[in-house]
């Protein structure tokens, strides 16, 4: 049966009416367990998965069912070790796991089910399984490339043709289609392509493959007879899996970085319906569908939206939306299997806390949920009700009009200048766990009030913040978040490989395939007549090293950077940046014309480590605290204070322990309209700093997750108090060197810090956490066995 739009509305409706009570936070909310069947998020979300599930590797990204055999195989291809799970479809459990050495993405079974093939990743080649006794066994690997970095193939999607003599592999890397000869296990031709490809799929009647290409918003239609493009077919943003009716009529397509799925005609090539599959018609993108099934009859249309944490449940006809179904945290693949959905979770059930100090990379772990089909509209309703109340874009948060964060796009701030500061992967406890007022645990603390004094005097005088989390895991992501609050499907599959030592390159502040449809931050104030000024953000060390100014990659900052602030630069102190930016503060003072906006990036308190002749990490927390003071200090004395406000964020808090959650960061608000001495308990997230200063500039939302954050009202108040910041001066000396043998040093030497978080995280923060609480104090590292022989 059929849900209305109607009865949508009214189920949207009395969960907005629900939630119009609590807008105000009166009790302390943390992630973790809020019942038997609700996991709340830390950035804001709900989990309340429907169906059974079992824990699989980490990030399964690729499935494919062995419907005789009643299997089902699916492939983890994150951060830690890559593996094969084998699940028994009947007893919904896990009847192998096969290690392998690199993944990505491809996975299918030939058409008489005894063999399997997958996409090994930046290993850049196709690994050739078969089925003995019900298990699978290593035959050999099929060879694309050589092995990331002599050559750039990175295999993604993959499709065998029916006669099992021809094997279609898709790639990002190298932007071609490869056809292996399956009898021989060689390539025997490529075609290049316009973009990255995320998959392939073939049209045997018409003789047609269909390839996705993920960086194009486009599917290319190639003949494969003559292995030539035909032409390509315009499609949403990210055009990511897509899956033919069984009548072979038309060929949907999820498009992850719009909330769409594209229809098209087989036989016209033309799009003739796009579906819209999040929440409510209004909301922005962020939705990130990404895998879709058809049910037996062909009928129901399911949809996993990684972002939403849901399946959207579809007309495959009209697109009339049935409802929802709530999954696990980000669901990366869903598959119909019968009466029952299988459903891959990319990052689980739950966020976690690292008390324990281990990586965040290795604690999100995937899970596969097995979801029985609603037997009708009554238990769809049920479900869909669920997916509602999970979602806080759909619970409006309301505060006091007279706020100087404006609670509506037509009321002004007294605040109208604004400035960003990003800093680099702390947690909450390690910087802040030693305030005894705050929600901190102080054996975790690493950088206390000797290394942060200015950190902790802001937080005495202004507001301290014991509850805001980081929306990423790691820079490559967070960067991301803290610039648009969404990172697209691209950066969120592919950072977990590069982080996890297999390959790749740190692509992240770029533009191009990993950024969102509608741009970050600047692009967001720019076409809102909000002038800008960036410091240090985006920036290409290539073309810096070259010209010795500093250039950055994105055209929306192309005319609005700085050349002389470096950007991810670790030989050059913060409290260095912070006089070039104070040179440009002091001539816009003098001219009263300085930028409404303002990002500046000091990534000093990520430290360089231990190396022999470098600098200590407690040193380059103490640079970047001394930084951070001479800046706020600055403003708070010039003309421009009374009417500003600094937000300081850390891109993600990848780097330490923190006994809460692994993602609860250092964050500061100051301002004259900011509370003085007051702890702010509330949950926010990266997102909700982002959504706090576009209503200071009455900027729409980016995404749904600035549209659905709790804005930082609670931190303000509508009385100023235009007293100035004094600067700490640093109790640590900032020319502090690391000694000779100290620990981790001879390891650091062979390490590559030109470029942000090219070495094996858990190793680095490791080697800082021993050098600063003592040998002895474990932090405990995972196996990682990617060059491990098959």
């Amino acid at each position: 049966m059929t849900m209305t739009i109607g009865k949508l509305s009214i189920i949207c409706s009395a969960a907005v009416i629900l939630c119009a009570g609590c807008s105000s936070v009166s009790a302390i909310r943390l992630p973790g367990r809020i019942s038997d069947e609700r996991t709340l998020l830390p950035n804001g979300w709900t989990l309340s998965p429907a169906g059974k599930s079992i824990p699989l590797g980490d990030l399964p990204l690729g499935i494919d069912i062995a419907r005789t055999r009643g299997v089902a195989a699916v492939i983890n291809s994150g951060y830690s070790d890559h593996s094969i799970s084998l699940v028994d479809l009947r007893t919904q459990s896990i009847r192998q796991t096969v290690p392998v050495k690199l993944s990505w993405n491809g996975i299918e079974f030939s058409s008489d089910e005894s063999e399997l093939y997958i996409s090994s990743g930046n290993d850049n080649g196709v690994l050739r399984y078969r089925f003995d006794a019900d298990t699978l066994v290593f035959i050999n690997r099929i060879e694309l490339g050589k092995p990331y970095p002599a050559d750039t193939v990175s295999p993604s999607g993959i499709a065998v043709a029916p006669n099992g003599r021809t094997l279609y592999v898709a790639s990002k890397g190298s932007n071609a289609l490869y056809r292996v000869n399956l009898m021989r296990d060689s390539v025997e031709q490529v075609l290049p392509l316009s973009h990255p490809a995320y998959t392939c799929r073939i049209d045997e009647p018409r003789h047609v493959i269909y390839v996705t290409l993920w960086g194009g918003a486009s599917v290319a239609v190639i003949d494969e007879r003559t292995f030539t493009l035909i032409t390509t077919i315009p499609v949403g943003d990210h055009p990511s899996e897509m899956l033919l009716s069984d009548d072979g009529t038309r060929l949907y397509v999820v498009n992850s970085n719009h909330n769409t799925v594209s229809v098209i005609d087989c036989l016209s090539r033309s799009v003739i319906r796009t579906f819209s599959v999040s929440l409510s018609a209004s909301n922005p993108n962020g939705s990130t569908p990404n895998s879709l099934a058809l049910s037996h009859d062909q009928k129901t249309l399911y949809v996993a939206n990684a972002d939403n944490n849901a399946l959207a449940v579809l007309d495959a006809d009209s697109g009339a939306v049935r409802g929802f179904i709530p999954t696990g945290w980000y669901p990366t693949l869903v598959r119909a299997y019968g009466t029952t959905l299988l459903v891959a979770n990319g990052k689980g059930e739950s966020s976690k806390s690292n008390a324990d100090k281990s990586y965040i990379g290795n604690i999100l772990t995937g899970s596969l949920s097995f979801i029985p089909v609603p037997s009708g509209e009554e238990e769809q309703n049920i479900y869909t009700a669920r997916v509602f109340e999970n979602s806080p874009i759909l619970h409006p948060s309301d505060w006091d009009d007279d706020s100087p964060i404006p609670n509506s796009r037509d009321k002004r701030s007294p605040i109208t200048h604004v400035f960003y500061i990003i800093k680099e992967n702390r947690t909450y406890d390690q910087v802040f766990g030693d305030k005894p007022e705050g929600n901190g645990d102080s054996s975790l603390t690493m950088f206390g009030r000797e290394v942060t004094p200015n950190h902790h005097a802001l937080t005495d005088e202004f507001v301290l913040l014991d509850n805001f989390y980081a929306d990423a895991e790691v820079s490559a992501d967070g960067h991301n978040w803290s610039m648009a609050a969404y990172a697209t499907d691209y950066v969120e599959k592919t950072w977990p490989t590069f982080y996890g030592g297999g390959g790749g390159a740190y692509d992240f502040e770029n533009e191009g395939i990993m950024s969102p449809s509608v741009g970050y931050i600047w692009d967001n104030c720019l076409r809102h007549n909000v002038t800008i000024r960036n410091y240090g953000e985006f920036l290409s060390e290539e073309e810096s090293a070259n010209r010795g100014r500093y250039i950055p990659n994105v055209a929306g900052l192309m005319n609005y950077s700085s050349a002389e602030f470096p950007g991810w630069d670790l030989n050059y102190p913060d409290r260095k940046r912070v006089s070039v930016w104070m040179k440009e503060f002091d001539r816009y003072e003098r001219g009263d014309s300085l930028p409404q906006f303002s990002i500046i990036r000091l990534p000093n308190d990520h430290t360089a480590g231990t190396k022999k002749g470098g600098l200590s990490p407690r040193a380059m927390v103490a640079d970047n605290d001394l930084a951070l003071g001479m800046v706020v200090e600055r403003i708070s004395k010039s003309r421009y204070w009374k009417s500003s406000a600094i937000f300081v964020i850390e891109d993600d808090a990848q780097s330490g322990a923190d006994h809460v959650d692994a993602h609860r960061t250092v964050a500061l608000v100051v301002s004259p309209y900011t509370k003085r001495r007051y702890v702010d308990h509330t949950m926010y997230s990266t997102s909700s700093m982002l959504r706090t200063i576009e209503l200071i500039f009455g900027l729409p939302p980016m995404s749904q997750f600035d549209a659905a954050s709790t804005p930082m009202f609670f931190s303000f108040t509508s009385v100023p108090d235009t007293a100035s910041y004094r600067l700490r001066p640093n109790l640590i000396d900032v020319n502090e060197h690391n000694a000779l043998g100290a620990y981790g040093q001879d390891r650091m030497e062979t390490m590559n810090l030109d470029r942000e978080d090219a070495v094996p995280e858990l190793e680095f923060n490791q080697i800082i956490w021993k050098s600063i609480m003592g040998v002895n104090s474990e932090m405990p590292m995972p196996v990682r066995s990617i060059y491990r022989e098959q």
